[in-house]
């Protein structure tokens, strides 16, 4: 995805047998597809006879160009006019990109946009999203807080902030320390376990509850999607109530945006932006000197962010992703784009429809 190093996703052979199915004339896999995850190319051309490795620009000139996450604007701009583009592409918290999707003729079909009728996601690994990320919090814990195996110890406190399905996934992992194995060590050396409490988006605003409630915190989780993304659920100064040795979990991964008006936090601000190559930081890591000196970093805990938390294992995630697309590429080869009826369609084509870009953009000017 021409990403950062530790980001290796790409889309198993399987995908590529399906498209052989459908009828896709020409099936173009970028030079050193899959090597990442250690899936030779012989895999993916034993997958069809129509399927050929190609350059970079060649699998740009498609009619269809599939990849995870979304290419930078750059590339963007080397894509044709009307090409159909199936990525994530996060309308709701990248105006910018939506408006360059109009200026450059391309149709856009947001994977993390595909909702079935009742507004659930089609293409998602939440589940993931809580696991590996409470996994890699409770790793960062067992360093901060000396007393974490100490059967004498009370028990530790995560407080997750959201209760949507990242938040009920992220709960669940919590009161299992995100790793069963970790569970069982611990339950047979008799320490508590986790006292878990999820708060709902709508209680966060009240501030003397949430500082009280921040002091007894050994994990911070956020998982909240914010009607308004320009306001912090954790402002940096609450930052300051919690323990010395407490971890902050950011599993919204929304973005620092300063293009806007008014300006884009994260949900706990002061957090940095992580990725596959670096998702833990510690208070006094040099990211912090990088960050727009608009964000208020002052009060700062071991923190975690990561752009895609189901990319920390990369195969289990395509494998899960791999089987969601397919029936949402299967409307790309039955029927023109402008023709999906939203409403009257078929289950996955009123999905696409109203995950299209254009179509995106006049529901919600």
């Amino acid at each position: 995805m021409h990403k950062e190093a530790g980001e290796k996703r790409d889309f198993l052979p399987e995908l590529v047998s399906f498209l052989d199915r459908l009828g896709a004339r020409d099936i173009v896999l970028e030079e050193g597809y899959g090597s990442g995850m250690d899936i030779p190319m012989a895999e993916y051309l034993a997958a069809s006879p129509r399927a050929r490795q190609g350059t970079w620009e060649e699998s740009l000139a498609q009619d269809v160009v599939v990849v995870l996450r979304c290419p930078d604007d750059a590339t963007l701009r080397k894509l044709r006019p009307g090409t159909l583009l199936y990525s994530m592409l996060h309308y709701p918290t990248r105006p910018h990109r939506v408006a360059l999707l109009r200026e450059l003729g391309l149709r856009g079909v947001s994977l993390d946009g595909l909702t079935d009728d009742m507004g659930k996601r089609l293409v998602e690994n939440l589940q993931s999203v809580g696991w590996n990320g409470v996994q890699a919090a409770f790793r960062e814990l067992t360093r901060t807080y000396r007393r974490f195996h100490d059967p004498g110890r009370r028990p530790l406190r995560a407080t997750i902030l959201g209760a949507g399905a990242v938040g009920g996934h992220a709960a669940r992992a919590a009161s299992r320390y995100g790793d069963e194995r970790l569970r069982q060590s611990m339950l047979a050396s008799g320490v508590p376990g986790i006292e878990v409490s999820l708060l709902d988006h709508d209680l966060t605003g009240h501030e003397n509850y949430m500082l009280s409630k921040l002091e007894h915190t050994d994990l911070l989780v956020d998982a909240t999607y914010r009607p308004d993304p320009s306001r912090p659920v954790v402002p940096n100064d609450w930052v300051a109530a919690l323990p010395a040795h407490a971890v902050m979990l950011d599993l919204s991964v929304d973005p620092y945006d300063f293009t806007t008006d008014p300006p884009q936090l994260k949900g706990i601000e002061g957090i940095p932006e992580g990725n596959l190559d670096q998702y833990v930081f510690k208070p006094e890591d040099p990211v912090y000197a990088r960050m727009d000196k608009r964000i208020n970093t002052k009060h700062r805990r071991v923190a975690l962010s990561c752009y895609s938390w189901p990319g920390v294992h990369p195969r289990e995630c395509m494998e899960v992703y791999g089987k969601q697309v397919e029936p949402l590429l299967r409307v790309a080869f039955e029927k023109p784009l402008d023709e999906l009826d939203e409403k009257q369609g078929r289950y996955f084509e009123r999905a696409v429809a109203r995950a299209e870009s254009t179509r995106w953009h006049k529901a919600n000017r």
